[in-house]
Formats: structure tokens, C-alpha cells, sequence
């Protein structure tokens, strides 16, 4: 196998090294001795972006149908072999990439390569019109359950079509339509395989308990065979002025326990300084109970019960900023919205606090240990990177990248992006009896999809 490691960098002793198979297969190696535990992590690079229109959701789909037997593995027995092994495992779907992973006992790391390769080299073998039908209706059914049938559930589905004008790659949700799950026929389906899981479209991470030459050997005599396509399409251009241009808005009256506001800025795409620096706004102004809006709405004026304001990251398009606010009692949208706006103003003319940077910046900080500590979460994100940026190690040192960003490029991007003209906006209003004082199970993910 030729390979060549890339120059290893380390993050609080964490080291990373890749290596390329002939097919194209990038293989991606951390050694962590700790315990005696090794996770694989797969990205293929596919998402919903890589849609078109009348087949949305088919990237959620194959990822279901991923799990339903190859050439040697029949119907279940991915699940089964893995879980029997002592590991666990899943996979999950977003409008960039697909990813399947398992962590197991470091003694049975070869079990799960085997089993990745094989689905990814011999899946067509299997795959026919019951699988294709059971997973079908498994999807439709997730979508009913997580989305149609939940109060706020299709909260993030409207206002990404709002960000995200129609045409755009990033209109649609990775969950689909019904309509274009029923159309999606078995040749789609074999024809999505052929096109993007093939080893030159995908990422292995190797993280754990290893001995790298030995899983060296093991990925180019399970992997190295598959062979390499070169007939995928890139994506469609996500470009869009930094500006929506004009506040977007759709009041909802919908069975939901109360009243919510809810709304989706433009942000900078991911891997930018700019991004970052949006990021840390967000986490000030609605990252937790000592953020400025929870201080405001939940503590102060006691007009809501919960606020929030989190970073969809996006690499491809603008990402998303989402504020998620549900009223306390009687209060009104309308006085909320005020708040909120005069509160993301002042933030604009003034920034963050020294106060306010540091802890924003340590809560991203643990945040980004937390993912790094264990195996499954560092393979992940030596995937992530690998794939979306080019470097996997970028992964072991993203948190340098936030910890540099000042104050004055807090304010400078809260000042362009956090503003009325700026933003798609939900506004809902319930049909029977609100719950007082009372914070509903909000199930709104967009990212990823299970």
C-alpha cells in the first residue's frame, strides 16, 4: 500500500497521521492507549446537498438501507455481529456528508473493518425491492415520529427553505419529502451507490487502542480491492449574498404547547475566522442560562421559559444561526421579538464583555475536549475535517483557532449578520389551552439524521 503520513500535530498529546490507498481511500490513524477500546469512523461525501430535485431525502434513505445486509452480511447481521462483538454503532445523515461508525473492544477493530468494507464493496449484492421497501417505510415513519406529528417539528424544515431559497442545494432538509421517498425507485437507489460510495469518496478514521501497521494491513486487505468511481457529480454552488435582504416571516397557528419564536440568520460558512467569531456571539448572547438572552427573557422580564441561540455549522452554504424562544404564560411574541432585538443592538454597538469572550470561549473550549476525549467523538472529527476542509488536523487544533478571535470580531459580524433584514422568522400560536410555566421537548435537528 502507498501511503504517506501527514506531519503530526498534537492537541493536549493527541497525534494524527493519514495515509492514502491506491482506489483513494484516505485512512486516518490516532493512537490512544488509554483503554482498551477502537472506534471507526466512515464519512462518505454525500449529503442532501448532492440531491436533486423529486429525489430529496435518498442520501437518509441509503443510510438506512446501508444497514440491511451485503454480500456476506445478511439482513440484520451488521447490527447483530457488532453488538454480540461487545460494540456499538450507528449512522446518521446531514445536508453534507453520511457517516457509520462503531467503537469496540480493541481486540475486535478487524471484525469492523471487515464489515465497513463489505457493505461498502458488495452492498449492490443485497440490495433488491424488500430492503428497499422496508426502509422506506422505516424512513417515512422516522418522519412522522420526529417531524409531522411533534410540537415545533417542522420548525426546522420551514425556516431552512426560508434561508435557503428554492433551487438552492440546501432548501431541502436531509429527511425528504413524502412524496419523493415514494418516488425513489431501486434503480436510484443503485445508482446513488455507485456514484458516491465508493472508497475515493470517503474517509476512514481509525481512533484507540491500535497498532497502526496491523490496521494498516487490515484496511488494505479488506478496502484496497474495492475499486475507485469517478462519475460523481460535485455539488451545486451553495453561494449566497451574506444578506438576506429583507425579514422573511410565517406565523404558524398550530397545536403546540405555547407560544414560540423561532428564527434563522445568515452566518459565515464553516472554517472561517468569521465563523468562529459567530459562533462566540451566539454562545454570549444564547449559549446557556448565563447568556445575555436567557438573563433577559427568562430571568428578567420572566416572558419565556426557555431561550436559546445556537450555530448550525454548514461548509458548503451560509451556516445558520437559530434562536428558539418558548413564552412563559400569557407573554406576547411581540415583546419578546422587542427584547430580543434591542438586546442583539446593544450587542452590536458594544460586543462582548472580557468576561463574557473568556466564558464563551471556555464553553467551547470544554465542548471541543468533550468530542476529542473519547474515540468514537475524535474519529469523527478527523473525518470532518478530512473531508469538508482537506486536514484531519485541523480536528486537534480547532480550539487555538477560537481562543485567538477578539472581541472586535465578536461585535463586527454580530453588527453585519444578526440583523432584521437578516433573517427568516416563525412565530407560532397555539390552538387550545397553552401549558403555564411549562418548556415542551422541542426535536428541531437538522444536522443529523438517524
Amino acid at each position: 500500500m502507498g501511503h504517506t503520513a501527514t506531519p503530526q500535530d498534537t492537541a493536549g498529546g493527541l497525534t494524527a497521521t493519514e495515509h492514502r490507498l491506491p482506489n483513494g481511500l484516505r485512512v486516518v490513524l490516532s493512537e490512544d492507549h488509554l483503554t482498551p477500546v477502537a472506534a471507526v469512523c466512515l464519512w462518505y461525501d454525500v449529503g442532501s446537498r448532492h440531491e436533486v430535485a423529486g429525489r430529496t431525502g435518498l442520501a437518509h434513505l441509503f443510510e438506512h438501507l446501508m444497514f440491511q445486509g451485503s454480500q456476506q452480511v445478511t439482513g440484520n447481521g451488521h447490527f447483530e455481529l457488532i453488538q454480540a462483538a461487545g460494540g456499538s454503532l450507528n449512522g446518521t445523515t446531514s445536508f453534507e456528508r453520511t457517516n457509520y461508525f462503531e467503537t469496540m473492544p480493541a481486540h475486535q477493530l478487524e471484525l469492523a473493518l471487515w464489515l465497513e468494507a463489505d457493505r461498502m464493496g458488495t452492498l449492490l449484492a443485497a440490495l433488491d425491492e424488500e430492503s428497499m421497501e422496508n426502509q422506506r417505510d422505516v424512513v417515512k415513519n422516522e418522519r412522522r415520529q420526529r417531524y409531522d406529528n411533534v410540537p415545533y417539528g417542522t420548525a426546522f424544515e420551514k425556516l431552512t427553505a426560508m434561508v435557503f431559497p428554492e433551487d438552492h442545494p440546501y432548501h431541502h432538509t436531509p429527511i425528504g419529502s413524502m412524496a419523493d421517498l415514494d418516488a425513489a425507485s431501486l434503480d436510484d437507489a443503485r445508482e446513488f451507490f455507485r456514484t458516491y460510495y465508493a472508497p475515493n469518496n470517503a474517509v476512514l478514521a481509525v481512533v484507540g487502542d491500535i497498532d497502526p501497521e496491523q490496521t494498516l494491513a487490515w484496511v488494505e486487505k479488506y478496502f484496497g480491492s474495492i475499486p475507485s468511481h469517478d462519475g460523481k457529480r460535485p455539488p451545486r454552488d451553495g453561494t449566497l449574498p451574506e444578506v438576506i435582504g429583507g425579514e422573511l416571516r410565517e406565523l404558524l397557528e398550530e397545536d403546540v404547547p405555547s407560544r414560540a419564536l423561532m428564527a434563522a440568520y445568515r452566518l459565515p460558512h464553516d472554517g472561517s475566522r468569521e465563523a468562529d467569531a459567530a459562533d462566540l456571539a451566539l454562545t454570549v448572547l444564547g449559549g446557556g442560562e448565563s447568556s445575555r438572552l436567557h438573563n433577559r427573557l427568562v430571568r428578567h422580564d420572566r416572558t419565556a421559559v426557555s431561550a436559546g441561540f445556537g450555530m448550525l455549522r454548514l461548509a458548503g452554504a451560509p451556516s445558520m444561526g437559530w434562536l428558539d424562544v418558548k413564552t412563559s404564560g400569557e407573554a406576547r411574541v411581540e415583546e419578546i421579538e422587542a427584547a430580543v432585538d434591542e438586546e442583539l443592538a446593544r450587542f452590536a454597538q458594544e460586543g462582548p464583555t472580557a468576561e463574557e469572550l473568556e466564558r464563551a470561549q471556555a464553553q467551547l473550549e470544554r465542548e471541543w475536549l468533550d468530542r476529542l476525549a473519547t474515540v468514537g467523538g475524535r474519529a469523527d472529527e478527523l473525518c470532518r475535517y478530512a473531508v469538508l476542509f482537506g486536514d484531519p488536523q485541523l480536528a486537534l487544533t480547532a480550539v487555538r483557532r477560537i481562543l485567538e478571535i477578539t472581541p472586535d470580531e465578536v461585535r463586527a459580524v454580530a453588527a453585519a449578520r444578526l440583523r432584521p433584514d437578516n433573517r427568516a422568522v416563525l412565530v407560532y400560536e397555539p390552538t387550545g389551552p397553552q401549558e403555564d410555566e411549562t418548556e415542551a421537548e422541542n426535536d428541531t435537528e437538522g444536522a443529523d439524521h438517524q
